[in-house]
């Protein structure tokens, strides 16, 4: 264990890399610049007024990730495709014996990261974080908060409400990559289990709260929530649906990259994100608004880094971020980053209301 201010950052001259980094500093820690990218780590220590250290390090190479970890107190892995980086730099924290947090929204990279590493860490008593981001981590702890003193669910679903998306290039790496991992196939959660399929995804109207109201949203675009979700929560069936313009923006091949339009670096970008858990005929919500979703991540990284290194978790071993924080209070504290709205209603008649079925590429 080194410097409890010292985090190393694995892919920090990525888009949400730098956001993690700003953050980091922001909050008083020294970051410490790692990557693959020797020349590009020192354009961004260049670019900081406190001058930051730049240790290079490959996947590929642990003995130069053990370079990059030694003397941290935690490291953070921004760097994806997850499926490629996550188990090396998870190697490299348990042999540090440093906490290890990622970004990860690759399901299949999730996935693994529990299975190979869950009995491990715990032995070790190791704390290892993946999808502590916007997909993934954010829909867990408001799962987690809406569900309250209920130790069950029926069912929990979790509805994007994008105003657009621009993806960067390692959102659209990790996406290839994934449709590779499942040979193009669509992924849900039901059953309390995962489920590879092709069948259509269906469309439909979710009513999301003021301001955004009613839209259309693509049901089953399944994100890292229904990892995270059921890694700690007793439901059975977890879904994810998005907004069908962002889809659209996603799928297509020509929309650009992000654009800051703040000094913050943050995209125009606005979002919601409406997670519902039903149990019976009682439904519970809880929703949270804010500006970016690359940047949004950083704050909740940071927070959850923060938690880890002073001692406010519940849990060792891997584990999702509603599991290992006091989610309500974790949210709270983001309230410059996030608004957030928790509440309880009877299940209405109608609600959301399915209309065609389209087949993924046809939005």
């Amino acid at each position: 264990m080194g410097s409890a201010h010292t985090v190393t950052v694995f892919g920090a001259y990525g888009h949400t890399g730098r956001f993690v980094v700003a953050e980091l500093l922001g909050r008083g820690f020294v970051p410490v610049l790692s990557g693959r990218d020797a020349a590009r780590l020192r354009e961004l220590a260049a670019s900081s007024p406190t001058g930051l250290e730049v240790r290079p390090a490959s996947a590929e190479d642990p003995a130069s990730l053990d370079r990059a970890l030694a003397g941290a107190a935690a490291v953070v892995n921004c760097a994806g495709p997850f499926a490629t980086t996550a188990g090396p730099v998870v190697e490299a924290a348990l042999r540090a014996g440093v906490p290890y947090v990622d970004v990860a929204a690759e399901i299949e990279a999730n996935v693994d990261t529990f299975a190979r590493y869950g009995d491990r860490a715990r032995a070790e008593g190791a704390v290892i974080l993946p999808a502590m981001a916007f997909f993934g981590g954010l829909g867990d702890l408001l799962a987690t908060t809406a569900m309250g003193d209920w130790t069950e669910a029926d069912e929990a679903r979790v509805a994007y409400g994008l105003s657009d998306w621009h993806p960067t290039a390692g959102t659209r790496t990790a996406g290839q990559v994934s449709r590779e991992r499942r040979d193009g196939r669509h992924v849900r959660f039901t059953g309390g289990k995962l489920e590879y399929h092709d069948d259509e995804q269906p469309v439909l109207e979710w009513e999301f709260p003021a301001p955004l109201g009613r839209r259309t949203v693509v049901d089953e675009f399944t994100m890292a929530d229904v990892v995270t979700l059921p890694s700690h929560l007793r439901i059975p069936e977890v879904r994810t649906a998005m907004a069908l313009d962002a889809a659209r923006d996603l799928a297509s091949p020509d929309t650009p990259a992000p654009t800051a339009v703040d000094e913050r670096g943050r995209s125009a970008q606005t979002f919601l994100v409406d997670v519902v858990v039903r149990s019976g005929t009682t439904e519970r919500r809880a929703v949270a608004g804010g500006q970016d979703i690359y940047a949004v991540t950083a704050p909740l990284v940071v927070e959850a880094v923060h938690r880890i290194l002073t001692g406010r978790t519940r849990t060792t071993g891997v584990a999702s971020a509603g599991a290992l924080f006091d989610a309500a209070d974790l949210l709270r504290s983001l309230s410059a980053h996030l608004t957030l709205d928790v509440g309880e209603r009877a299940v209405p008649a109608t609600g959301q209301v399915r209309v065609a079925g389209r087949a993924q590429g046809e939005w």
